[in-house]
């Protein structure tokens, strides 16, 4: 299933892989407003109608459990779905369009009614911006206190998966020919071909890419998926899962590094100036949890500070974390444009983008360009954003005249991807290291050498300053070599300080497992540590192996993959609860009763020594909470979410608002209200 996506064309080398599976008889149904290359290719297309996507989503979940085509083993032992949920709880079906817990005034949601039965909450205190939740919102930490209350026959009235039942009930196939313009039949087809390709013996993958992620409501998009690939068993599994598409290439790398505004590497959070992150340990006990994989937070701030900070970085003085930068609100692209506009932002660099008609609403970003002091665009030729004071359709129809735009443009050569070496982490997480083909012509650089030379010139500005607030910089740890007339730095040193190191011995570390909370370590990504191993770049590598085999075969040899080179996530779940595989023929990780351990084809998502039938006591904390049939181990349960208490602002389920721009009068699903009522 691909949606929200023109694969064939944005992404060429990915779908080579979806021709290769047709021909071995894969179906391959293309969903999307336009019919394009990936729709000529596919055996099924379905036009929708732009911005319909969860109401074609919920049809199909709505019929996967009405005609009781779910994975019933699958969903009761590894979902949320026998969980029950408080009395106080809403749905917009009750509240006309509106979720319980909604407040007019604020536009946003308490999600204390959406807590469990027995559950008392006790997540991250202080007011969350955006999508800052704490991590103990967002894998249930916090509120996974009390006798949480399930019920194993799936029919009390406000467990998760009867409240799915009739939250998704409206999503009628006559709902979704009205709303999405997709004739009964085509909903029929897509649906009939995805439920006989699920379930034991069978798994079908969902692919999407910036056609739901640019969209408002592109998270709820993809919880829609998510829910209906949980139901049929289809997450975790080889053939299964949901890829994102990302945009080029090390997109995926840019998020783990990342240039997100809201998080530090690794899918960290950056502490906020508004709430109590005033001392690194209570950074670690409000964002950290207590159940599941994220208990390991403390080890992976501390050792991230001791990668940026070096010696300076001690336990006298939080490892240098008060002195990190604090954000005060939406820092987003979007939003920091709106302030560009409004005369908020004096200066802008751009790299590895075009706004200026690559951004959403591109009249908007021309003319917030318009209002910076200086812009700095790297690039290898020319873009829009470099000339948008000269030739752009605002400056053409007389809105805007170059002799009024006070904007400096610095247009800085930018090297091509042959002519530099580094990695690139794509859509699977595959870490690949590549060399440089030939060097760059004239004044052009790669982004890593002008990132270290312009923080060597800002080291250089503050050299000797004892300003408490250029601490940060000042203690720096910034010593990459250098290689060439150019002074090159070197990518694999780099490398290696993301992977991780023993700061007394500068040994590499094998796996994340190895980060301690003492100070010991320093791992500036900790996701990728392991991807350095023995001292080796394990991202070099290249052998496929036997790519001809039954079926077992996911070239652990070739690149790297993050996490520990596991190349399925959550891959506990190939196998039942008592740790056997579901099927032979889907047989992936399973559990070794002579060796007393996990194993199979793939590195396993999962404690090695940890027995199918272990049961945590009441009072177990960390892994230990997490019972030997619990796949979902970044879950504070075990558990995948098809109903979400905490971390999300918008609803604890998806729900279909039309787009605000949508003309007046579409049909729309009751409840009538009609637009999201929490957007960001």
């Amino acid at each position: 299933m691909i949606q929200g996506s023109n694969m064939a064309e944005a992404h060429p080398v990915g779908f080579r892989w979806v021709v290769k599976a047709r021909e071995r008889g894969a179906r391959v149904i293309h969903i999307d407003p336009h019919f394009s290359r990936t729709s000529q290719l596919a055996d099924t297309y379905v036009p929708i109608r732009a911005g319909s996507d969860i109401a074609f989503l919920g049809g199909l979940i709505r019929h996967v459990i009405d005609t009781g085509s779910y994975f019933r083993d699958y969903v009761l032992h590894y979902t949320n779905a026998s969980t029950i949920v408080g009395e106080r709880f809403q749905d917009t079906e009750d509240l006309e369009g509106l979720f319980s817990g909604f407040d007019p005034e604020t536009g946003m949601y308490d999600r204390d009614t959406w807590s469990y039965e027995g559950g008392e909450i006790a997540s991250a205190a202080g007011e969350r911006e955006h999508s800052t939740q704490a991590f103990s919102e967002r894998t249930g930490a916090g509120m996974l206190t009390g006798d949480i209350q399930r019920d194993e026959t799936l029919e009390h009235p406000r467990c998760v998966f009867q409240i799915l039942r009739r939250h998704f009930s409206r999503y009628t196939p006559e709902m979704v020919e009205r709303i999405c313009g997709v004739p009964r039949e085509d909903f029929e087809t897509v649906a009939d071909a995805l439920v006989s390709n699920s379930g034991r013996e069978r798994t079908s993958a969902f692919c999407y890419a910036v056609g739901w992620t640019q969209h408002s409501s592109g998270v709820q998009m993809i919880r829609a998926a998510s829910i209906l690939q949980l139901l049929l068993g289809n997450i975790g599994r080889p053939g299964g899962g949901i890829m994102a598409l990302r945009g080029h290439a090390s997109i995926q790398g840019s998020t783990d590094v990342p240039t997100l505004y809201e998080l530090l590497p690794g899918y960290l959070n950056m502490p906020r100036a508004r709430e109590e992150h005033l001392t690194l340990r209570e950074y670690i006990d409000n964002d950290g949890a207590d159940r599941g994989w994220w208990s390991f937070f403390d080890t992976y701030i501390i050792s991230l500070l001791k990668a940026w900070f070096g010696d300076a970085a001690t336990g006298e003085n939080d490892y240098g974390f008060g002195r990190l930068p604090k954000i005060t609100g939406n820092h987003s692209h979007f939003a920091t444009m709106m302030r560009a506009l409004d005369g908020g932002l004096e200066g802008l660099l751009v790299m590895g983008q075009n706004p200026a008609v690559g951004s959403q609403h591109a009249g908007l970003q021309r003319r917030a360009l318009a209002q910076l002091k200086w812009l700095v665009v790297r690039d290898m030729t020319e873009i829009e954003t470099a000339t948008f004071w000269r030739d752009s359709p605002e400056v053409q129809s007389g809105e805007l005249r170059p002799e009024d735009i006070q904007t400096e443009v610095f247009l800085m050569p930018a090297a091509a991807h042959v002519e530099k070496e580094g990695s690139f982490t794509n859509t699977q997480r595959l870490v690949q290291f590549r060399d440089k083909a030939l060097d760059p012509p004239d004044d052009a650089r790669s982004e890593l050498w002008f990132m270290h030379h312009l923080y060597k010139r800002v080291i250089a500005r503050y050299h000797g300053s004892t300003r408490e607030r250029d601490w940060p910089i000042v203690k720096l740890k910034w010593d990459y070599p250098e290689e060439g007339s150019t002074a090159e730095p070197d990518a694999q040193a780099v490398l290696r300080e993301m992977n991780g190191y023993d700061v007394a011995s500068g040994r590499p570390l094998g796996s994340f497992t190895d980060l301690r909370s003492d100070g010991s370590t320093a791992c500036g990504v900790w996701i990728y540590c392991g991807v350095y191993e023995d001292g080796v770049n394990q991202a070099r590598r290249r052998d496929p192996g036997d790519i001809t085999g039954s079926g077992g075969t996911v070239s652990p040899e070739w690149a790297w993959a993050w996490p520990a080179n596991r190349r399925i996530l959550y891959n506990r779940a190939s196998a039942d609860p008592d740790g056997k595989p579901w099927s032979e023929r889907k047989k992936y990780v399973w559990w070794d009763s002579q060796r007393a351990r996990w194993t199979g084809y793939d590195v396993p998502d999962f404690p090695e020594d940890k027995r199918p039938d272990y049961r945590p006591p009441s009072d177990a904390r960390a892994m230990d909470a997490i019972g030997g049939s619990d796949p979902f181990i970044m879950m504070a349960d075990g558990r995948a979410w098809l109903f979400s208490p905490s971390g999300l602002l918008d609803g604890p389920l998806p729900a279909h608002y039309e787009p605000i721009e949508s003309p007046v009068g579409r049909p729309r699903p009751r409840p009538l209200r009609r637009h999201r009522p929490a957007a960001p």
